[in-house]
């Protein structure tokens, strides 16, 4: 589990793909490998990865071709930057919401813009993740805890002060790029009870 709260802005290292996956490497200058073992869970730009060989400053993590299928990591190249964040502890504070780190797919960013201090985005979601989606619940976009302005058909809106945008990848979206998307954990779930209930 994850809380959604970036601990570095880190970036792929090197990338190799083989039939049905590819293995990365990230790297990172302010992030504590020294903490991380082989085997521990990382979530990077929101999908929770086990770190299959770690070094001074960098993991290297298998990258599956489901999570390849249902996240933005088949367009990512060696040198791109990623959002990254060590698993939860039960001993600590939960500053986001909770974030499983299972992306439940790919989203498009709609429209960007000024207001105030902060930027606007609007996020256009996949049809079958729309119903999970409410105004004021939270959603994880490249692992960042996001809290939902509104949400009209298919597109919802985001408010994002300029400090997230500084410390994330987010301060690099334009429009037209694609991002991952986690809905709320408890809504699905929810949804999961209710369709067992009534079966």
């Amino acid at each position: 589990m994850f809380t959604g709260i970036i601990q570095a802005l880190g970036s792929i290292k090197t990338k190799v793909a083989y039939d049905k996956g590819a293995v990365f490497s990230f790297t990172a200058t302010d992030f504590d490998f020294s903490s991380i073992a082989i085997g521990d869970s990382i979530a990077v730009n929101g999908v929770c990865l086990t770190a299959i060989e770690v070094g001074s400053d960098f993991f290297k993590a298998d990258v599956s071709q489901e999570t390849l299928d249902c996240s933005i990591f088949s367009q990512l190249e060696q040198g791109a930057k990623v959002n990254l964040e060590k698993a939860l502890k039960l001993n600590q504070g939960i500053d986001g919401h909770l974030v499983s780190g299972h992306v439940d797919g790919i989203a498009r960013v709609s429209e960007q813009f000024s207001e105030g201090e902060s930027t606007r985005f609007k996020i256009n979601a996949p049809d079958n993740l729309v119903k999970y989606i409410a105004r004021k619940g939270s959603v994880c976009i490249n692992g960042v805890s996001l809290t939902v302005n509104s949400i009209v058909g298919n597109t919802f809106d985001l408010n994002i002060v300029p400090h997230t945008l500084s410390v994330t990848t987010l301060g690099e979206l334009t429009i037209g790029d694609q991002v991952n998307l986690e809905v709320d954990i408890i809504a699905r779930h929810l949804e999961q009870l209710l369709n067992n209930k009534e079966s």
